[in-house]
């Protein structure tokens, strides 16, 4: 049958999704959100004052950001800060991804009675750009999607025995949901709560006397419990007067507040409107975004018959669609817990779904990669990049471009491959994207032994364009003491060096900065620039790629000296 998915093809697909999500974890330039560095710093002052809390923090406003158990996490992860590498960080955010997929996987072959259904569910969860962008890095999004969504799992695995349980299913869904709360926010209460409670009444064929004397009392234990763990935080902390400051006044309820003009109107129009909520939401599935729009067609011609797995799947998407379109600041990284119910929901009409879906997929794939391959073609052949150092490839990477185009022709070509070939391209796509910026990783983009051993100790000043970046800087010169001034003003080399002692600049690519007869030139690497002009992304587009995309950034010691103080502004902070 056309599409179908076999199962040696989906444990290698599988393979082959381990290897996509492992491989360059701790790369510095992996897909990620910026939120991962201020929560790098609170990890790094909370360890190093050595009390699990309060969270500490130097930025202002940004302490007590998110609840205490993904700092905890990473606590735990780095031996207190001690093993302080991307790696050590992310790893359980992997590990967190993993478990989702193994029980997304497990509910939808227990209710479908089909293994590859399983897996499909599983891998095309994973095939998702926002699971690979959010599941991997250091973030808050990993613990909560696999939080919020155990309990509704264990309902669609466990059936009758979920349901009719009098107190242990509650007891474990309470759990599990506090521990979403407490790594993410309290506010998931309400539609983890009234999702459940949804369940339950289909469960109870709609009848709602039956549903409040059989089951209510179920939701108010599952809410009590949860919130009881999310309590924990007040309970503990010394401060909890700042906790409620910060997280519930500032970072929760400050999302009502009108954004743009007002309240109605932020809702129907604008970056922050419903529509833009439900097209990022979906444009969470990445490259499968068509596949899913063509699964939702599909359920909606077949809606007559939709097994009442599937309702429940809808009813959770909806749930959570209808609570997060309620505050103001509305985006699709709120829904990523409802991803794979979508997943799902593609796993079981996958032998049915139209080519097209799958078609664009595969032109995307084939678009992102012949950039690639492009762009790594001119930076191995570019003189400037040259000048700067040797932007070169191992063997395997063309080798790995090789195959990925294969496959992405192959299924545009193979009806019957299409599918299958659909959903290897997206990992593929995956680990392209990252061996494309390796050099990077290597001594090109890294500066050397003796630069990192002559200023260790010393006050050294970087470029900031985002709050905390000087933690990404840490992973570059472990040892020295960071301060961070403006990144618009890195080219601005000579005011630099008159205004701090050991200082990093940038220059163009491969152009060494002109300094003064008393300034020493420390060390050098290449960097990548962010926050391109729109004409530097059309000449960037025109070939002029290494001009534009890096810089090189120089470490000068000068004779000037600097006193340091309390009320000095640090632009990472």
């Amino acid at each position: 049958m056309r599409g179908t998915f076999s199962l040696r093809y989906g444990l290698f697909t599988l393979v082959l999704a381990v290897f996509t999500y492992l491989y360059a974890l701790d790369s510095r330039f992996a897909p990620k959100n910026g939120d991962e560095y201020p929560y790098m710093h609170i990890v790094r002052m909370t360890a190093d004052a050595g009390n699990w809390l309060p969270l500490q923090s130097e930025m202002e406003g940004l302490k007590n950001t998110k609840p205490p158990l993904i700092f905890w996490q990473a606590i735990a992860s780095t031996g207190w800060a001690s093993d302080w590498h991307l790696f050590q960080l992310r790893w359980p955010s992997v590990l967190y991804t993993g478990l989702t997929a193994f029980f997304l996987f497990l509910a939808v072959r227990r209710f479908s009675g089909k293994t590859q259904a399983g897996i499909l569910a599983a891998l095309v969860w994973l095939s998702f750009f926002a699971t690979y962008r959010y599941g991997r890095p250091f973030l808050t999004d990993p613990p909560e999607v696999f939080w919020v969504n155990l309990p509704f799992l264990m309902m669609l695995y466990w059936g009758r025995s979920a349901y009719e349980s009098k107190f242990l299913y509650p007891a474990i869904a309470g759990i599990c949901i506090g521990l979403a709360l407490l790594a993410k926010s309290f506010a998931y209460i309400v539609p983890a709560s009234l999702a459940l409670g949804v369940f339950y009444w289909h469960w109870r064929n709609w009848n709602i006397p039956q549903f409040l004397i059989k089951d209510f009392y179920k939701l108010v234990l599952v809410g009590a419990l949860a919130l009881s763990i999310f309590g924990l935080w007040f309970a503990f902390d010394p401060y909890p007067e700042a906790v409620w400051r910060e997280f519930v006044l500032g970072e929760n309820a400050g999302k009502f507040a009108a954004r743009n003009t007002h309240y109605l109107a932020d809702l129907l129009w604008g970056d922050d409107s419903i529509w833009m909520l439900l097209l990022t939401t979906v444009a969470n599935a990445g490259l499968f975004t068509f596949v899913l729009l063509s699964t939702l067609l599909q359920c909606w011609k077949e809606r007559r018959f939709l097994s009442s797995q599937e309702i429940l799947l809808f009813c959770m998407v909806a749930t959570f669609l209808m609570i997060f379109s309620l505050p103001s600041q509305r985006s699709g990284r709120y829904l990523l817990p409802v991803m794979p119910a979508f997943a799902a929901l593609i796993a079981l009409h996958w032998q049915r779904l139209p080519l097209w879906g799958f078609w664009i997929a595969l032109l995307l794939q084939g678009v992102v990669l012949g950039a690639l391959a492009w762009l790594g073609f001119n930076l191995q052949t570019s003189q400037m990049i040259s000048d700067a150092g040797v932007w070169s490839y191992q063997p395997w990477h063309w080798m790995l471009m090789a195959l990925s185009m294969l496959i992405v022709l192959t299924g545009l070509i193979n009806k019957r491959q299409t599918k299958a070939n659909a959903l290897m391209g997206c990992f593929l796509t995956y680990c392209a994207l990252s061996s494309s910026l390796s050099p990077l990783e290597g001594k090109l983009g890294q500066f050397s032994t003796q630069t990192v051993a002559q200023v260790e100790g010393k006050d050294v000043w970087i470029p900031c364009d985002y709050r905390a970046k000087d933690e990404e800087y840490r992973l570059l010169l472990p040892g020295a003491q960071l301060h961070g001034y403006l990144a618009k003003d890195a080219a601005n080399v000579a005011d630099l060096t008159q205004s701090y002692p050991l200082v990093a600049v940038h220059t163009p690519l491969g152009a060494k900065p002109s300094i003064c007869e008393s300034c020493q030139l420390i060390g050098q690497r290449m960097e990548m620039r962010a926050r391109h002009t729109d004409q530097e992304i059309q000449e960037m587009l025109l070939g002029k790629v290494a001009e534009h995309l890096f810089v090189t950034e120089s470490l000068i010691a000068t004779p000037h000296s600097i006193s340091l103080s309390s009320d000095m502004k640090d632009a990472c902070r």
